[in-house]
């Protein structure tokens, strides 16, 4: 059974398509959500502006570093780390577009590049609106890009399976934050490992995503069926 779909019926939801790639019935949740990790990736950005080196939280969790981790997690660090390299990301994109188009889901397409891209852009201009460095060269670190465009990458894809798959509004959810989570804890745990970020720095990079990905949803949402209606 569609639970998605009967629970947007009984709320009175009739207009939204289904090809929508923000249910109404999860926007009562991923809203908030959005604004919380946008406000955590502020007070993340002024309480580290400038910094050069770990914070307390960085060092009370006694993460990793590239000279810690040994082989062969060092070589499942740098196959996650690719993923976030230009090359790796521009190959994972297409290969998720081209499933997205495969299943008829051209919105989603179009979120999973928008999606990314902007997230990604938007960690690049507060890397150097906040201009925290690691390891005393100038590399600048908060946010982490990398965490950023995974996040951003599976949210989009969650969002494309919960479509396919239309569960209940519990079960959405917690495949949509789920997949981030997973994501985010992967390619954060891969930067830090190499040594290119902070945990906070990659814990901003995955609120970087959380934050702009469902406002980007909900605004291709809006032009595509705005676009849908004024052909009729």
């Amino acid at each position: 059974m569609d639970r998605l779909a009967e629970e947007e019926r009984e709320a009175g939801v009739q207009d939204r398509p289904a090809s929508a790639l923000l249910p109404p019935a999860l926007r009562p949740w991923l809203g908030p959500t959005a604004l919380l990790a946008a406000l955590v990736v502020v007070a993340l950005g002024i309480l580290y502006a400038g910094h050069e080196q770990p914070g307390r939280v960085d060092s009370w969790l006694n993460s990793p570093t590239a000279d810690s981790v040994r082989p062969p997690w060092r070589g499942v660090a740098l196959a996650i780390d690719f993923l976030g390299e230009p090359a790796g990301s521009v190959l994972v994109v297409a290969v998720v577009v081209a499933g997205c188009l495969l299943l008829r889901r051209p919105r989603h397409a179009v979120l999973v590049v928008t999606g990314a891209c902007l997230s990604v852009g938007l960690a690049t201009l507060l890397k150097h609106v906040v201009g925290r460095t690691i390891h005393g060269d100038g590399n600048l670190s908060f946010p982490s890009g990398h965490t950023t465009f995974l996040t951003a990458l599976a949210l989009a894809t969650a969002l494309l399976a919960t479509a396919r798959l239309r569960p209940g509004t519990a079960a959405a959810l917690s495949l949509v934050l789920g997949a981030a989570l997973v994501a985010g804890a992967t390619m954060g745990w891969a930067q830090v490992a190499l040594g290119a970020h902070y945990p906070t720095d990659a814990l901003g990079g995955w609120c970087t995503a959380l934050a702009v990905v469902p406002a980007t949803a909900r605004l291709v949402d809006k032009v595509a069926d705005d676009a849908r209606w004024n052909r009729r």
